[in-house]
């Protein structure tokens, strides 16, 4: 496909998208957002975001993704509830250790493994190696996150990299575009954490 194709599918896409799809992204957009300027508002915007995305891939034929983002549901309550515990402090950064690495690497394998496992016998999906691959790179990134190792931004970007053609299969062109976003973000993010992670060593 040529990218005049490409280009002209992804207008034809978007033309058809719902209004649902248009909300989730949006809200999706102003998580990002209020994450980045380090406001407790990005905890309600996330929850609506996940809950129309788990919705919209499981209707998809993404089952994994969709199981990937009600971990992100529980994740977000857990970080309003901690966020209001403890009145937003902020957790040091670092780089992830051996152990980090090699528990990062067993959480892919594992859960790829797991998932492609389920989806290719136990449900309809199209797509179930891609599918089980974008989440299982994911949750070692969310692993990673969770412990604020910088090298949470790698594995979130191949999960990325990835989801952004599976989305565009699928069509959900608005996905697609969003994850975009969120690569360039993850990008931005690892620089920010080496620099942050590297001054305070430096102290």
């Amino acid at each position: 496909m040529s990218l005049y194709e490409w280009m002209k599918l992804l207008a034809q896409q978007l033309k058809e998208t719902p209004l649902l799809q248009w909300i989730g992204v949006g809200f999706s957009v102003a998580e990002v957002l209020l994450a980045r300027s380090n406001k407790i508002w990005l905890y309600p915007a996330g929850i609506v975001s996940t809950v129309i995305a788990t919705y919209t891939l499981f209707h998809a034929g993404l089952y994994a993704e969709s199981l990937l983002n009600l971990y992100y549901l529980a994740m977000t309550i857990f970080g309003w509830w901690n966020w209001k515990k403890y009145g937003g402090g902020i957790v040091q950064v670092s780089f992830s250790s051996s152990k980090d690495w090699k528990t990062s690497l067993a959480i892919t394998i594992v859960s790829m493994g797991v998932l492609y496992t389920v989806l290719a016998h136990y449900t309809p999906s199209t797509v179930p190696f891609w599918d089980a691959w974008v989440s299982a790179a994911a949750w070692a990134g969310m692993w990673l996150l969770a412990r604020r190792k910088v090298e949470n931004w790698l594995f979130l970007n191949v999960s990325n990299a990835f989801a952004i053609p599976l989305l565009i299969k699928k069509e959900l062109p608005l996905y697609a575009l969003l994850t975009i976003f969120l690569f360039v973000v993850a990008v931005q993010g690892y620089f920010r954490w080496k620099k942050i992670t590297r001054e305070h060593s430096a102290r």
